[in-house]
């Protein structure tokens, strides 16, 4: 079994039942993980893995600090002993850091998780930004909208959010322009 395997059968059986629309919005963010294979190569797998796993800190039984990028990675380090780069994409997903600092765990999560190489945690914050509750694919500004009306306004989400627009925003950038060099790319050698 692969690691993006292992890692969908962990999250469905954490997610499935107690959150379902949390389920939806993670089968989602693989889909997208999986659909950026042209540009990640061999990365693949650990990025789709990593989309599963990306929530799993909301499942009721994992919650200890509240704040789900850490209690997830927490779980996969210390009773799964998963992969670090694992562990480290869970940690930092979506510019993480700002709602740590919102909770005063900063200092813990980055004692605790170094972080991860650009690419990598820009494609999962891609995959988890351009995808909705439900698991349906949109675009960026309307993800960021639906966070902002779900939590409203003075929540710490929203005012992390807000801080994160230019790292999230940046990520998307990236990755766009990564998918869209690949298919220029394919595109020329194809006409060859």
């Amino acid at each position: 079994m692969g690691q993006a395997e292992w890692a969908r059968d962990l999250a469905q059986h954490l997610l499935e039942t107690t959150l379902p629309r949390r389920w939806a919005h993670t089968q989602g963010v693989a889909a997208r993980a999986m659909s950026l294979a042209p540009i990640l190569g061999d990365e693949a797998d650990t990025l789709t893995a990593a989309a599963y796993l990306h929530d799993i800190g909301y499942a009721p039984d994992l919650v200890d600090t509240g704040f789900h990028p850490l209690d997830g990675a927490r779980y996969l380090r210390d009773v799964h002993q998963a992969d670090d780069t694992l562990c480290r994409l869970v940690a930092h997903h979506s510019c993480a850091v700002n709602e740590a600092r919102n909770r005063d765990l900063l200092d813990a999560l980055t004692a605790e998780f170094d972080e991860e190489r650009p690419e990598l945690v820009e494609a999962l914050t891609y995959c988890d930004m351009t995808t909705s509750p439900d698991g349906r694919h949109l675009n960026v500004t309307e993800r960021l909208a639906e966070i902002h009306s779900r939590y409203g306004s003075e929540h710490l989400v929203s005012r992390s959010i807000t801080a994160s627009t230019p790292c999230i925003l940046s990520a998307v950038k990236a990755v766009e322009a990564a998918l869209y060099e690949n298919r220029l790319d394919e595109g020329t050698s194809t006409s060859q």
